[in-house]
């Protein structure tokens, strides 16, 4: 997570791109029609919806885990209009640690 959350404020598509497998998939929801695929796949939707450093604060825990997949919880707050997201992630590792499959969601609070 720690590795995450550089990655989340340096926006660097090297730390990005070290976060996942090669040929990684993410989904920005359950089911995603258009998920980012691969190392480049992913530094392209990454940086396309990409949020400044210093505009966001993002607090979580592990909420569980399963052989190689991860379960957090999370919460991502943004400065200025102050939105507010809940967030779940359901993270597949490979051995190295790297995500081979990352699916994020993410309600605003009302």
């Amino acid at each position: 997570m720690d590795m995450y959350q550089a990655a989340w404020t340096s926006n660097r598509a090297e730390d990005i791109r070290a976060l996942f497998t090669e040929d990684a998939l993410y989904e920005t929801r359950p089911n995603d029609p258009h998920p980012w695929k691969g190392q480049d796949g992913i530094v392209d939707g990454w940086l396309a919806a990409r949020d400044e450093p210093g505009d966001w604060m993002f607090t979580w825990e592990l909420v569980g885990t399963d052989a190689e997949t991860a379960f957090v919880q999370g919460v991502t707050t943004y400065s200025g209009d102050r939105r507010t997201y809940d967030n779940l992630w359901v993270i597949r590792l490979d051995p190295s640690g790297r995500a081979s499959a990352f699916t994020e969601w993410f309600m605003e609070r009302g």
